[in-house]
């Protein structure tokens, strides 16, 4: 079942794996991984979101899902990576580490630290207005304004 998981979502994210393909295109912002041990990759690069679910049946996880795929453009904006893991049974490294039980949803900062917990799925418009609070965005918007090409 955890290999159909990234097939299943790639499905859900199919539009922006198809802005990936388009000549001059930037990089797709969801990168979906349940095997990802290490979010030290990450740092400094992208903010991962991860969502925990016992299930993919989970309605909450689906509903999240939802989420995310609908403003999939204000995550691009913001370097978001989308992380799924809905095998509790392969206790992994980040599941050690962050602790879900049942649905959970964390948001992990550039910097790598983790930034917001929920127990419930999020709109993603309340965690772009999270993520546009946080000082290292406020310095990104701060350079786009000086350098709109950059």
């Amino acid at each position: 079942m955890k290999q159909l998981l990234p097939i299943v979502l790639a499905s859900f994210f199919g539009v922006a794996a198809q802005a990936a393909d388009e000549p001059g295109a930037a990089d797709p912002f969801v990168y979906v991984d349940t095997d990802v041990s290490d979010l030290t990759q990450f740092v400094w690069e992208k903010r991962p979101i991860i969502v925990f679910a016992d299930s993919p049946n989970d309605p909450n996880f689906s509903l999240q899902m939802e989420y995310l795929r609908d403003r999939a453009d204000d995550l691009a904006e913001r370097d978001v990576v989308v992380l799924v893991d809905t095998d509790p049974q392969a206790v992994g490294p980040l599941r050690e580490k962050l602790r879900p039980r049942g649905f959970m949803l964390v948001l992990i900062g550039k910097d790598g630290g983790v930034k917001l917990r929920k127990p419930f799925p999020w709109d993603v418009r309340e965690l772009s207005r999270t993520i546009d609070k946080m000082p290292m965005r406020q310095r990104e918007i701060r350079d786009r304004r000086v350098d709109p090409e950059g």
